[in-house]
């Protein structure tokens, strides 16, 4: 991919992308202002929610170093919301994964926000939310490129 200064509106465009981006990840992280798990927990759980991951991937969806990603599975591991085994392929390697708990609050959690979200979205008339609708697929094309 390569990062050589695009035209103008192409900046003009990604300087707007990233704004609203940022405004809807605090909007989602205010989601969970009343839950006794943090924003970055719930993160970390919807993560693990589809399969085992290496604590290494959870740092690096997060951005933020393995060592305090593993201060934050250890957190929930003693709440018993994860559990974390050896990877099977690499010795040195950790995965992490939802107990029953876990995915009982995880599931939860995306149900309240779901439900919040939706109040929200009541709010728009029918050709907004089709246009919301619409810009999905290309958000999630862009957040596919990214991975």
């Amino acid at each position: 991919m390569s990062f050589e200064t695009p035209d103008p509106q192409l900046l003009a465009l990604a300087q707007s992308f990233r704004t609203t981006l940022r405004h809807t990840v605090y909007l989602s992280r205010s989601m969970d202002s009343d839950s006794d798990i943090t924003a970055m927990q719930m993160s970390t759980l919807g993560m693990a929610a589809d399969a085992p991951l290496r604590v290494s991937r959870v740092a690096a969806n997060l951005g933020i170093r393995v060592p305090s990603a593993t201060e934050q599975i250890i957190r929930l591991e003693q709440a018993g919301l994860v559990s974390r085994r050896p990877d099977p392929t690499d010795s040195r390697a950790v995965l992490v994964q939802l107990t029953e708990q876990g995915r009982a609050a995880w599931e939860e959690a995306g149900r309240r926000r779901n439900a919040r979200v939706a109040a929200l979205l009541e709010g728009l008339d029918d050709g907004e939310r089709a246009a919301l609708a619409a810009a999905l697929p290309i958000i999630e094309k862009i957040n596919h490129t990214l991975e």
